[in-house]
């Protein structure tokens, strides 16, 4: 990774558009207690080219489950599009906090992938 970049972030592709997914909001938590309870770590939302580079600062990444919540309902709203799924959250742990991790997200009005990326 390099020094002062990121270790965690995030593309939208909104994929009925062909487009990246500009100004879609969104919350990165970590379970903490035992498990038991998500912990809102940030607010953000995409910029003009779907992405969100700067999730967590460096050297703020520890061992983990994690959360990104995408606010998918209010981004297809905005744009006069009906949709199936109000938001989507994607869950996914990191065992290696000197790892780099990208989550990307391809979006349109009724599905949705998502990956590991690089």
């Amino acid at each position: 990774m390099e020094p002062g970049s990121s270790p965690l972030t995030t593309h939208v592709l909104d994929t009925a558009s062909g487009l990246p997914a500009q100004g879609l909001y969104l919350r990165l938590s970590r379970l903490e207690d035992c498990g038991q309870q998500w912990t809102e770590l940030k607010k953000s939302c995409t910029d003009h080219d779907g992405r969100c580079p700067g999730l967590l600062p460096p050297g703020q990444m520890k061992a983990g489950t994690y959360k990104l919540s995408f606010d998918t309902e209010g981004y297809w709203q905005k744009r006069g599009q009906e949709s199936f799924y109000p938001y989507v959250e994607v869950v996914f742990t990191i065992t290696n906090e000197t790892h780099k991790f990208h989550v990307p997200l391809l979006l349109s009005p009724w599905s949705y992938t998502t990956y590991r990326g690089s």
